[in-house]
């Protein structure tokens, strides 16, 4: 299936968007894949300028990413490179959204933060009492309400919060060793609540990835936050229409 009519989140399959849209607006329209999109904003306009060889990781609910790679946008034979949250860290590990066991979103994910969240708290009430604090709905811990507890000193939100460097942290050892960026960019929803996750997840990748990964390297957070992927698109749409593949 051309991945540019599938839509896994929304449960759409085979729904022409790009040309049902520039029916309606009588205008050029490009459909693309939101990493990506958020991927070409960093390279182009933000923490990716001038690079040649990046990953961009967006941590939200779920973990997706994009991979330039000789300044060129990675698409893959099916356009559905970049899919570094399913793969997979830990054999038996927790079941991911994608149905496979022990992928990088299963522990890192903003839904796996919550599910774990969730079970610690039921495990130990007494211990997840501040996790339900802060929660809006006690019985539905968020990951906003982890990242509130973090800030406040809570012990369970902190061993979450380990737990999740772990996880983030060999996934970008991973990373560093397959590709061999000279850039890391790390963004999304649960980077930006926990901020601290990027000085601590690198920590974690340099005491697993190769020395011949590590030496270029450098691990950033974001430069353009939420409006990367609008910048992407905006950035990708225009070079194609001055004639410059991207």
């Amino acid at each position: 299936m051309d991945p540019r009519r599938a839509a896994p989140n929304l449960k759409w399959r085979n729904v022409p968007l790009a040309d049902a849209l520039q029916r309606a607006l009588a205008l050029p329209v490009l459909v693309m894949n939101d990493v990506q999109a958020i991927t070409y904003g960093e390279w182009i306009h933000g923490e990716g300028q001038g690079i040649d060889d990046l990953v961009c990781l967006f941590v939200g609910t779920g973990i997706g990413a994009g991979i330039v790679m000789g300044g060129r946008l990675q698409y893959g034979c099916s356009g559905s490179a970049g899919e570094l949250g399913h793969v997979p860290i830990e054999r038996n590990g927790p079941r991911c959204s994608c149905g496979n066991r022990g992928c990088l979103e299963a522990f890192a994910g903003g839904w796996a933060i919550a599910r774990r969240a969730g079970e610690l708290a039921a495990a130990d009430p007494e211990a997840g009492a501040a996790l339900r604090r802060h929660a809006d709905d006690p019985e539905h811990i968020t990951t906003e309400a982890v990242a509130a507890a973090l800030r406040a000193g809570d012990p369970l939100a902190q061993r979450l919060f380990q737990e999740v460097v772990e996880a983030l942290g060999t996934g970008l050892a991973v990373i560093a060793n397959a590709f061999n960026p000279a850039r890391l960019i790390l963004g999304g929803g649960v980077i930006e609540g926990m901020p601290e996750l990027v000085a601590a997840a690198e920590r974690e990748a340099r005491l697993h990835a190769l020395s011949a990964a590590l030496r270029p390297l450098r691990i950033v957070r974001s430069r353009l936050g939420a409006d990367a992927g609008a910048i992407g698109a905006a950035a990708q749409i225009r070079q194609r229409l001055e004639g410059d593949q991207p």
